[in-house]
């Protein structure tokens, strides 16, 4: 499901629980156009090894759905990350990295340096959190 505008809270709920379901979403809003390798330009792919990865059918570079977007060597599960930036872009929510970290079960300072990311993204699409769009700010090369 690719989504126009933003998405619904039935549909983020759902996400915010289960992390192969988000891949499976950056992975259709990433490829939405078609798949492009990176390193040879060829269109053809495969599916890779990790979940909602592709792989070039010529030259074998295996990119994973988070690769050059905002998620990009996440180190906490993904759906937490997906939550951090649905809340941030889409509800405009400014909660302090300490209440990520207590509904999360993260560390502090790993939220409010997710949370940085995500606003130097918007920053550098040239709007404010009001006005992004999840999916635009998923694109954003890192």
């Amino acid at each position: 499901m690719i989504f126009k505008e933003d998405i619904s809270p039935e549909l983020a709920k759902e996400l915010f629980e289960d992390s192969e379901k988000v891949l499976k979403f950056i992975a259709e809003i990433k490829w939405n156009d078609s798949f492009v390798c990176r390193k040879c330009g060829h269109t053809n792919f495969c599916e890779g090894k990790s979940p909602s990865s592709r792989r070039c059918t010529r030259c074998k570079t295996e990119e994973s759905a988070t690769a050059h977007t905002l998620f990009h060597n996440c180190k906490f599960p993904i759906n937490k990350a997906f939550y951090i930036a649905y809340q941030v872009c889409v509800e405009g929510k400014d909660i302090s990295s300490y209440e990520y970290s207590d509904q999360l079960g993260l560390n502090q300072m790993t939220c409010w340096k997710f949370r940085k990311r995500i606003k130097n993204c918007v920053i550098k699409n040239g709007a404010d959190t009001k006005s992004v769009t999840i999916q635009k700010i998923l694109l954003t090369d890192f």
